[in-house]
């Protein structure tokens, strides 16, 4: 309940620009940077959000303090270069800080240290300083007010893996947690084409507009549809004989329509199998 609350909460307070910072090159970037680091699985995740929501709120405050001095079209485009060369120029700084961030909110005995960290940016010719570096954690924490530990994708999996097993559903509970693992990284990755896929059998198009993509939104940041698509698919994938039972118990948890779990499995299938084949 406390999770599906969360849920709802941040879907009503969505801004408009959710998911533009967790195009594929980026969330490549970070999960291959949580693996050099060893971190927890839930670290990448929560690293990758955090990234998303700073700079969404950082590129909030950057052209709302230009947009004060309104001027011409020209003025306006030379405003919208110098905010995107701003960005460019500390982007891997305040990615790595969402990373090191998100190893020390995890209970994992591997942390990012400010010398871990300053020796990879180095590696990549970078010449940050260790108060950079710590300047640049409280710009994080600042923009976002302290509030960086929310629930992650994952946190819904495994708890709705728990209520599966408590609710009696017979299901090898370890293999299908690392199935699971493995697909919501692949969800992550190849995040536009699966919701570009659920978009168009949603709307019965292959064309959608511009409004229909702004209402989609909601469904491309929804955790919980995530989490019960993942364990669907999981579960198709892992033991298909479960499977009918499998999304009858997702929908009386969640309330999820078992035929949104349905389109949601398909996409997440269709786009591993890489097949238009029914």
């Amino acid at each position: 309940i406390h999770l599906a609350t969360e849920n709802e909460q941040y879907l009503s307070e969505l801004p408009e620009q959710a998911g533009c910072f967790k195009e594929t090159r980026i969330v490549e970037f970070i999960f291959l940077l949580s693996e050099k680091w060893r971190l927890d699985q839930s670290t990448r995740y929560q690293a990758v959000e955090l990234l998303e929501r700073f700079m969404i709120k950082q590129v909030e405050h950057m052209c709302g303090d230009r947009g004060n001095s309104k001027g011409r079209d020209q003025g306006q485009k030379s405003s919208w270069s110098s905010v995107r060369d701003q960005i460019a120029s500390t982007f891997v700084l305040r990615l790595v800080s969402c990373v090191q961030l998100a190893s020390k909110l995890s209970l994992h005995y591997s942390r990012v240290t400010s010398d871990t960290a300053l020796k990879f940016l180095q590696s990549l010719k970078y010449s940050y300083t260790k108060q950079e570096l710590l300047e640049s954690e409280l710009a994080v924490l600042n923009t976002l007010h302290f509030h960086i530990n929310v629930s992650t994708p994952l946190a819904y999996v495994e708890l709705l893996l728990e209520v599966l097993g408590y609710n009696g559903c017979l299901l090898p509970a370890k293999p299908l947690h690392q199935v699971c693992v493995q697909l919501l990284d692949f969800c992550y990755l190849a995040r536009e084409t699966i919701y570009d896929t659920l978009l168009k059998i949603a709307i019965e198009n292959s064309t959608p507009s511009k409004l229909q993509i702004a209402k989609f939104l909601t469904v491309k940041e929804d955790f919980m549809l995530l989490a019960v698509g993942v364990i669907s698919a999981g579960v198709f994938i892992l033991s298909p004989g479960h499977w009918e039972q499998v999304v009858e118990h997702l929908n009386c948890i969640t309330g999820i329509t078992p035929q949104s779990i349905l389109e949601f499995s398909y996409a997440v299938v269709k786009r591993i199998v890489g097949s238009s084949t029914p």
